[in-house]
């Protein structure tokens, strides 16, 4: 089991789905940086100041309750659905660019002349005339 566990882990095919996997979830943390940091900022200063992540409707207030104990605000955060919206669609974007690209590849390669037959050899050639001389 050890022999066939190291035989799986040392195909290529797992070192680059982990490669990938790792790449993916930096990107997708560039992106949501992207969105929070870079691009929401000045929409909310065009929609008259607003923070995005802030937005919420408020279902129950923060208090205390009956025991004197703290309770939590109960909130829909709809302000980081329309972050996390908008990240899905950018990583969204940017991986449709990435298959349409390599789909473009794939096709050239399809379309690609395939490479004229290799000349014979001398072998064949002298093989080709004695064949056609015994035909005579």
């Amino acid at each position: 089991m050890l022999k066939e566990f190291k035989a799986f882990i040392s195909k290529g095919n797992v070192l680059e789905m982990a490669v990938g996997l790792i790449m993916a979830t930096y990107f997708g943390a560039i992106v949501k940086s992207l969105v929070d940091d870079i691009i929401m900022p000045p929409i909310g200063k065009l929609l008259g100041g607003v923070d995005f992540s802030k937005l919420a409707y408020e279902i129950q207030a923060a208090g205390i309750d009956e025991n004197g104990e703290e309770v939590a605000a109960v909130a829909i955060n709809y302000g980081n659905f329309i972050n996390t919206i908008i990240t899905f669609i950018i990583v969204a974007w940017a991986i449709f660019m990435v298959v349409k690209a390599y789909n473009k590849m794939k096709k050239k390669q399809e379309e690609a002349p395939a490479a004229a037959p290799p000349a014979p050899t001398k072998e064949e050639v002298l093989l080709a005339e004695i064949r056609d001389l015994l035909k005579k």
